[in-house]
C-alpha cells in the first residue's frame, strides 16, 4: 500500500493517491462507471497504472477485511 495514503491535512483524511488530491474513491467510482483506464489517466495525468492497480487492491483489501490499517501521514 504504499501507493495510498490518508493524511488528516489532504481531502479530510479521506485515502487518496500518495502524493496526489486524487482520492481512492475517485477512481473507483471511475471504474465502476466504466470509465477505460486511459481515459482516466487522461483525466488525471500525475497518475501512472500502478497507482490504478494500487486503487484496486486496496478497495479489494477493504472488501475482504472491512478494514485497512494506513500509515497515518501528519505533513500534507
Amino acid at each position: 500500500m504504499k501507493r495510498i495514503s490518508v493524511s488528516p491535512a489532504v481531502c479530510h483524511g479521506k485515502a487518496c493517491v500518495r502524493g496526489t488530491r486524487i482520492m481512492v474513491s475517485v477512481i473507483l467510482d471511475n471504474i465502476a462507471a466504466g470509465v477505460a483506464r486511459a481515459d482516466i489517466l487522461a483525466s488525471y495525468p500525475a497518475l501512472t497504472p500502478q497507482d490504478i492497480d494500487a486503487v484496486l487492491a486496496y478497495a479489494a483489501e477493504l472488501a475482504r477485511e472491512g478494514t485497512m490499517e494506513l500509515p497515518l501521514e501528519l505533513t500534507a
